[in-house]
């Protein structure tokens, strides 16, 4: 997970979130509350008035404009900005305002504007600010600044902001008139020009730039009328893993889901660290003020209440405890016996690389998984498998079982095709080799399934609402193969089930599962879920630091496009043009926390940040003081997870003074 850094907000927020600073009116915050910088003052967070000595006209107080009579009733009070610059080129798209001297529009403010047409009566146009721009009106000359400062020179200060259009209400596309009052919108003006209003339900995304909540229409999300997140941005900064989790949160806590939340469930895959195996436990920061910030957004403050955790196998252990260090207490292992392997026919998910479905030697991975699949019959409790009389325990004795099958000469062609020449079988025995030592822990027949406390070894996401699978562990390779087969399962079982249930599956570093270049079994069932897989109610959250470099079908699929920090480079693809220029230029100095959302009602992306997680992201994060990690002696008998010895394979010798007696009289240190 990315690493995070929380600053304070304003009260207009009232909680730790990441981001930039809001000043809100009222006494100005002390150094220590702000964290960074000099202290604020009421007129830092705002655009300045001209002063009557410089500009050469007093400013006029700030006045609050009423509704005129026919428009329906505003949430809140509405402020005149300014007037419609008749300087720009006004469109039904686009427009400018010239704001008041004593007035100002920050990006992503919303801004609307009115006109009478004929026959149409009233029409509203309603905007973003996506650019702000401050000049001199009566300046010729870089050095003129300093006359017109002194009060030599008489100019004047102007401000214009660019507006881009988001709703016209009614249909009538004409440009606002030149002159026409802009105004602020607030309430229910701001929430119809962002087509809140029209959301039957609605998810919190976070808080906007005005300190005003900003939501997703549920519609886009559970398959309704589009499904599938595309979350985007540089690793470590972009806080993406985070803002995904907040999602989450947001879709099974806020109501929107209705009856439905109870068969809807989440799967996450973690690659980084065991950050994720600690979502079900209260974080350490969370107090009054973050309890505060979540219950702006509607959302209770608390951690997932029910969650499992997964993990593969400890390599080298035969008693099927799971490979984690921080957590050790509600982990469970999971990997495959050799009798599922080969009656799921799960054989092409070893050979996930790219570039494999452009080589010949995936006929011989197709045969072999076919006489795998026919002539492989269980041999006892513990996933083996018999194969011509040879009982097969290990991934390892498995690869020496097909590679000699595939080049004897007897029974290559029954096993590798009849026409499958001894260069193409050379090119697949060399994968399969090379697949033993990642895959090793997960393809198993020497783990038994059956004692007197039940093995669970499956990865089963019907327990619980949120599924976490810690794959940081395993080689690339073998988290390919997980994935992969996972998915697989879980598509398999929804079409099986029928829609009726949601399960939202999170995968970080998609680029690596679905390139855009090549074909994988992997790539093909994600792009079954992109494309049919809000049929089944399988929504797809990906998260890549590189939207250019995963399929363009998954991320043209994908409704919500959510984008935080990018690189430069980055940030002039194609594949975020939906970003505006003003946007695309913010993403590359946008700090934690601050993401832009795209989604289809809304014409403009809209900049959000979110609150502080909730739940634990660390193990030093857990509040919770009766939660221990630490494994006894008795755990260690009864077959539970616990750290091996790092000296237990070093050579001993008769000199050893500790040999015969372990107990040496010295503290251990944890964890052994």
């Amino acid at each position: 997970m990315e690493s995070l850094q929380s600053v304070e907000l304003p009260s207009s927020f009232g909680a730790p979130a990441y981001g930039v600073h809001r000043q809100p009116p009222g006494p100005p915050p002390t150094h220590d509350e702000i964290g960074t910088g000099p202290p604020m003052t009421d007129t830092d967070s705002k655009t300045p008035g001209v002063d009557s000595t410089t500009s050469g006209r007093g400013s006029a107080p700030l006045t609050r404009q009423q509704p005129p009579g026919g428009l329906p009733p505003s949430g809140g009070a509405e402020q005149e900005v300014g007037k419609v610059a008749g300087t720009e080129d006004s469109t039904p798209l686009k427009f400018h305002v010239a704001l008041s001297p004593d007035a100002y529009l920050q990006l992503d403010d919303v801004v609307s504007t009115r006109r009478q047409i004929p026959g149409y009566g009233e029409v509203v146009t309603s905007g973003v600010v996506t650019e702000v721009v401050a000049r001199h009106e009566g300046a010729a000359f870089g050095s003129d600044v300093f006359l017109i400062a002194d009060g030599i020179l008489p100019a004047t200060v102007q401000e214009i902001a660019e507006v881009a259009t988001t709703r016209v209400e009614p249909e009538c596309y004409v440009p606002p008139r030149p002159g026409a009052v802009a105004i602020r919108a607030a309430g229910a003006d701001r929430d119809a020009a962002l087509y809140f209003d029209k959301m039957d339900a609605r998810i919190p995304a976070g808080i906007g730039r005005d300190g005003e909540p900003i939501y997703l229409n549920l519609e886009f999300l559970d398959g309704t009328r589009g499904a599938h997140v595309s979350i985007s941005g540089i690793s470590g900064v972009a806080t993406k893993t985070s803002f995904a989790l907040f999602l989450l949160h947001s879709l099974f806590t806020s109501g929107a889901l209705g009856a439905r939340a109870v068969n809807a469930k989440a799967l996450i895959f973690s690659v980084k660290g065991e950050d994720l195996l600690f979502v079900d436990q209260p974080n350490t920061r969370l107090d009054d003020t973050l309890r505060a910030a979540y219950a702006r957004l509607g959302l209770p403050a608390r951690p997932f209440a029910s969650a499992g955790f997964y993990a593969p196998p400890l390599p080298g252990d035969t008693t099927g405890r799971p490979h984690v260090t921080g957590r050790t207490s509600g982990v469970t292992a999971f990997w495959w016996t050799l009798a599922e392997f080969c009656q799921r026919e799960l054989l092409p998910y070893v050979f996930a690389d790219v570039e494999d479905e452009k080589n010949q030697y995936t006929i011989v991975v197709h045969q072999v998984t076919s006489r795998l699949h026919r002539e492989a019959q269980a041999a006892g409790n513990d996933g083996a498998v018999a194969i011509d009389g040879a009982t097969i325990r290990t991934w390892a004795e498995m690869i020496a079982f097909i590679c000699e099958k595939v080049t004897d000469e007897a029974t290559r062609a029954h096993w590798a095709g009849p026409a499958v020449g001894m260069g193409t079988v050379n090119a697949f025995v060399r994968r399969l080799r090379s697949s033993q030592r990642p895959l090793g822990p997960l393809i198993r027949g020497d783990l038994s399934t059956v004692t007197d406390r039940p093995v669970t070894h499956s990865i089963d996401t019907s327990g619980q609402q949120v599924t976490v699978v810690d794959l940081h562990n395993l080689p690339e390779r073998a988290q390919r193969f997980v994935v992969g087969v996972v998915l697989a399962a879980e598509t398999d079982r929804k079409e099986q089930a029928g829609p009726g249930g949601l399960l939202f599956t999170m995968i970080d570093e998609l680029n690596k599962y679905a390139p855009r270049e090549g074909s994988s079994p992997i790539k093909d069932v994600l792009l079954d879920i992109a494309e049919r897989g809000r049929s089944l109610g399988i929504i797809l959250i990906g998260a890549q630091q590189t939207a250019s470099e995963v399929e363009r079908r998954i991320v043209s699929n994908s409704s919500i496009k959510i984008v935080g920090r990018l690189d430069p480079a980055e940030a002039g693809r194609p594949e975020y043009g939906f970003l505006p220029a003003s946007q695309r230029q913010r993403a590359t100095l946008a700090k934690p926390g601050t993401m832009f959302v795209s989604q289809p009602e809304i014409p403009v992306p809209l900049a959000v940040e979110f609150p502080f997680p909730a739940w634990a992201t660390r193990l030093s994060e857990v509040a919770d003081p009766t939660f221990t990690t630490g494994t006894s002696a008795a755990d260690w008998n009864a077959g539970g997870a616990a750290r091996p010895d790092p000296f237990s394979k070093l050579p001993h010798t008769l000199s050893d003074s500790w040999f015969d007696d372990p107990d040496d009289g010295a503290i251990d240190e944890p964890p052994f």
